[in-house]
């Protein structure tokens, strides 16, 4: 990878928050700002994730608490858990591994409708907060 020298005027705020970020994790101030700018430039999802999320912004306030609420199911939890114990271990075969993979990229997707549902009741007035999650 080649890198590029660049130099930014930023806020002094924006300063302080990296350095104390640097200094808590131990890193270099310009490996903070690195993590933080790739973060920022994420390649986007794919249009049919998008266009679900895009769909929150069009439902009640009630639906949006179901979703944010939402839990994987206790079966599918039991499982993943199993298997990632069995990754660990090196154990799995790879129809195993293939179905934490599902599994897994199953637990990011809600996480991102949840993420979402949350943000757009804050945006509504709403306090959301691990208690009010719990229903």
């Amino acid at each position: 990878m080649t890198l590029q020298t660049i130099t930014l005027q930023i806020p002094e705020h924006i300063y302080e928050r990296a350095q104390q970020m640097a200094e808590t994790t131990d890193q270099p101030l310009e490996a903070v700002f690195l993590h933080e700018l790739e973060n920022a430039f994420l390649p986007p999802l794919p249009e049919d994730e998008e266009a679900e999320l895009s769909a929150l912004n069009y439902l009640s306030d009630e639906a949006l608490w179901t979703i944010a609420r939402e839990q994987m199911p206790s079966p599918r939890q039991e499982r993943m858990q199993g298997l990632m114990d069995g990754n660990t271990k090196g154990t799995l075969s790879e129809a195993e591994y293939q179905e934490l993979e599902h599994l897994v990229e199953q637990g990011q997707k809600l996480m991102l409708r949840k993420g979402k549902a949350a943000a757009l009741l804050t945006e509504r007035g709403y306090k959301v907060t691990r208690e009010s999650l719990r229903g």
